[in-house]
């Protein structure tokens, strides 16, 4: 009988998400476990348990997953990981919390498929507003494009909080090469005017960019937004754009949807999890993985 490749799953939550769970099945696979309301002192002891329960030769068939819904502790757990691991008794981990990770890859690699195909340009020196960005997709994703050289800005309900956040991606997870901003909604308008590209990350069912707004901004070029959930984040897009002119942008502005986004993000986080159990030496994986990942997806499509 053929061993098992088992996939450890935690999370701070008090549920796994059955998306990853799927995932993982579909990537190879065999048996998925979770392991729910774990905090980050209990990350150690449960990496040896997992890694001591196998021969060397066999670190292969076993690897970790870490999910959640917190960017910040993904990444502390993922370092937590690595560092009770015990060579030769090493497994690969994979953190990715609530596919955070995976989707705003895929929606940076995408936004830059369109600047390049339809504008003849890149992220390099372009302004970026992460819509809705405090949460961790919006923080991954204007980490992304702020390392891909553009001007990102994170805008938010309240002014307080989006700088904050900024200044956690800045030093969490820029590594020192981005200068993200944190903004308040009400200077939405104003920021437009000098926008070239909109995320909108916020929760589904909440519209981030009026149609007003959109047609006055002159220089938008390409806009996207993950909700795939009515109504849309952005104002004449919908889930089903993929580089399709926006009919209220006066600026002929792109969007990109949540299917297009979606699917992309599906090919990335598969072939990550395929890496994990295919590799011959551990890997550890997080956000910049993904977006090396969905950028390669790009070029091949």
């Amino acid at each position: 009988m053929e061993k098992p490749y088992i996939l450890h799953m935690l999370t701070a939550e008090k549920n796994l998400s059955p998306f990853d769970v799927n995932m993982a099945l579909d990537a190879g696979w065999t048996a998925a476990i979770p392991y729910l309301h774990v905090e980050l002192p209990e990350v150690t002891a449960l990496v040896q348990d997992a890694i001591f329960s196998r021969t060397a030769s066999g670190m292969k068939r076993t690897a970790l997953f870490i999910g959640g819904r917190d960017a910040k502790l993904a990444m502390d757990m993922l370092k937590a990981a690595k560092h009770a691991m015990v060579p030769p008794f090493e497994i690969s981990t994979l953190a990715d919390p609530s596919g955070a990770f995976t989707t705003a890859a895929a929606m940076v690699a995408i936004v830059e498929r369109e600047l390049t195909t339809k504008f003849h340009t890149d992220l390099r020196g372009k302004t970026v507003l992460a819509l809705g960005g405090t949460g961790p997709v919006g923080q991954i994703a204007a980490t992304l494009a702020a390392k891909a050289g553009a001007k990102v800005v994170i805008m938010g309900r309240q002014l307080e909080k989006a700088q904050n956040v900024a200044k956690l991606c800045n030093a969490e997870f820029g590594a020192g090469q981005t200068d993200i901003e944190g903004d308040a909604d009400a200077h939405k308008a104003d920021r437009l005017q000098a926008t070239d590209v909109v995320f909108a990350t916020a929760a589904a069912g909440i519209e981030v960019l009026s149609a007003e707004l959109l047609a006055a901004a002159p220089q938008l070029k390409v806009a996207a937004d993950v909700n795939a959930v009515p109504p849309s984040g952005i104002a004449g897009l919908d889930a089903q754009h993929r580089g399709t002119p926006i009919p209220t942008s006066r600026s002929g502005a792109v969007g990109v949807g949540a299917l297009a986004i979606g699917n992309l993000k599906y090919k990335t986080q598969n072939r990550l999890l395929n890496r994990m159990r295919e590799t011959e030496r551990p890997v550890y994986l997080h956000y910049d993985d993904a977006f090396a990942t969905a950028r390669d997806l790009v070029l091949q499509s």
